[in-house]
């Protein structure tokens, strides 16, 4: 098998992107809705100034992994950061050190959009993923994240 590729995303992705999500989605035990998520997708990802940056695993010519970032300003540190919106391996790519990889992958895109930590979140059922972020140096700090609808 060979080694995996991280890049960026591509338009010809995005509709393997969107199975990513929702296979992610279903992973979290969250509704998705795919409808008309490859095309808003593309706009933020493809726009001149990006919003929004994805990153993707590819193997064997096939996406297994993909993470979406985005930089944000931190008031209390008067600096800005990466939030890593979302961070997902299928199945049979977890367990490989390619998690990780990526993770370093958003750790040198953070130095090159001179920002000084990464921050993302992942529900508190996600064992798994707790396990690996404690692993790789992650401290998590409690909090609850609320969604208010406009």
């Amino acid at each position: 098998m060979n080694e995996p590729i991280i890049r960026f995303a591509k338009p010809s992705d995005m509709d393997n992107i969107v199975h990513l999500c929702a296979q992610h989605a279903l992973y979290e035990r969250s509704a998705f809705d795919p409808n008309g998520k490859a095309e808003q997708l593309a706009e933020h990802l493809f726009m001149p100034s990006p919003s929004l940056y994805c990153l993707v695993v590819e193997q064997e010519k096939q996406l297994i992994g993909y993470a979406t970032y985005m930089k944000q300003f931190a008031t209390w540190d008067a600096n800005f950061y990466v939030y890593m919106d979302c961070l997902f391996m299928t199945e049979k790519a977890r367990g490989f050190g390619i998690g990780e990889q990526l993770v370093n992958r958003i750790k040198e895109e953070c130095q090159k959009l001179r920002c000084t930590h990464v921050q993302w979140q992942t529900p508190d059922f996600n064992l798994r993923a707790i396990k690996f972020y404690e692993r790789i140096g992650a401290v998590s700090k409690s909090k609850e994240r609320f969604f208010l609808e406009v």
